[in-house]
């Protein structure tokens, strides 16, 4: 037996979820009623249907009620509306009270019977007394949702330092982890204005070629390596990636630019050694010495033990007869 599964997202660029289709005719971009754990909701179709055995179906999945009507979309404009009164609301009582939380979003799930909101702070918030006043006021659930700051860029959005849209915001469904070194491998000012995204964390987009620079670094020698490419023969100073050339410094021509492809491996050695002046000798290496830590004082280690043997021989003989107490034969 097989089962049609489609995969779906609640928002935009945002996590893909497997829903059982059934016998619906669904294409990309259609909006579908689906049931989730929070009640109902209103998706949108990402991936068509497609067919799969059902034994590689996960165990519970949910399944598309239907294809959303007008009178679905309407409420979702009335919620949408209801959103920006909340938002609006909360963030004038954030300011009375002085609470130290940044407000993100609303969001109203489709049947109303829940309002979520989205906030920021940098560590626990008692909103105890903020959350009596908005139910008091918009008679339902209220639940107060802690977010990060990179998600907090991909709910506001913007534009990046590219001129684009935020890759979160737009196309990027997960959060990859991004490093320092990313930037270091492809020969980035380390200038945390300029590698930082919006949300104060680094871009996300130093990930894309992190593999492609250090594939073609692989292929060119390192900095101070002493390459040869025919008659030329020097030590590397500069690498171009991109270009596939080497920058070597030469004692007769000075800087030259030479392929990659152009040196061979063999022709690749270590860094330059300075020559020898006239009446030099070369430094002797000085002999490994060995130092041994001093055990502290009363330790009892560092003590040498004579051996068993030789102890036993220093004991004097007992007399004969004086057995110290030890003999329970009388």
């Amino acid at each position: 037996m097989t089962i049609r599964i489609a995969k779906v997202q609640f928002h935009t660029a945002g996590k893909l979820y497997d829903f059982n289709a059934g016998a619906l005719e669904l294409k990309q971009g259609d909006k579908v009623i689906v049931e989730t754990e929070r009640g109902r909701s209103i998706a949108t179709v990402v991936v068509a249907p497609v067919e799969f055995p059902k034994e590689l179906a996960q165990e519970g999945m949910k399944s598309i009620m239907r294809k959303a009507y007008p009178e679905d979309l309407e409420a979702a404009t009335r919620n949408a509306a209801k959103e920006k009164e909340a938002y609006d609301f909360c963030l004038a009582r954030l300011k009375e009270r002085g609470m130290a939380m940044k407000l993100v979003k609303v969001e109203y799930l489709y049947d109303g019977s829940k309002a979520i909101f989205y906030f920021t702070a940098d560590g626990r918030v008692d909103f105890r007394e903020l959350v009596k006043d908005l139910a008091h006021t918009f008679h339902t659930r209220i639940e107060m949702r802690q977010i990060g700051v990179r998600d907090e860029a991909k709910m506001v959005g913007g534009i990046g330092i590219c001129g684009r849209e935020l890759c979160c915001s737009s196309f990027l469904r997960e959060f990859e982890p991004v490093s320092v070194k990313m930037a270091k491998e492809q020969n980035l000012a380390l200038n945390p204005v300029k590698i930082s995204g919006q949300c104060g964390r680094l871009l996300c987009c130093l990930g894309y070629e992190f593999e492609t620079y250090c594939t073609l670094r692989k292929c060119l020698p390192k900095c101070g390596k002493v390459v040869q490419a025919g008659k030329v023969k020097g030590e590397v100073v500069k690498l171009d990636l991109l270009g596939g050339t080497v920058t070597i410094k030469t004692d007769s021509e000075g800087e030259v630019v030479l392929k990659g492809d152009d040196i061979k491996p063999e022709n690749i050695s270590d860094r330059v050694k300075k020559p020898l002046k006239e009446n030099e000798k070369a430094p002797e290496a000085e002999p490994r010495r060995e130092t041994r830590e001093s055990p502290p004082r009363g330790s009892g280690k560092g003590r040498r033990e004579r051996p068993r043997e030789g102890r036993d021989k220093e004991k004097k003989p007992s007399r004969p007869g004086n057995s110290g107490g030890n003999d329970k034969s009388k």
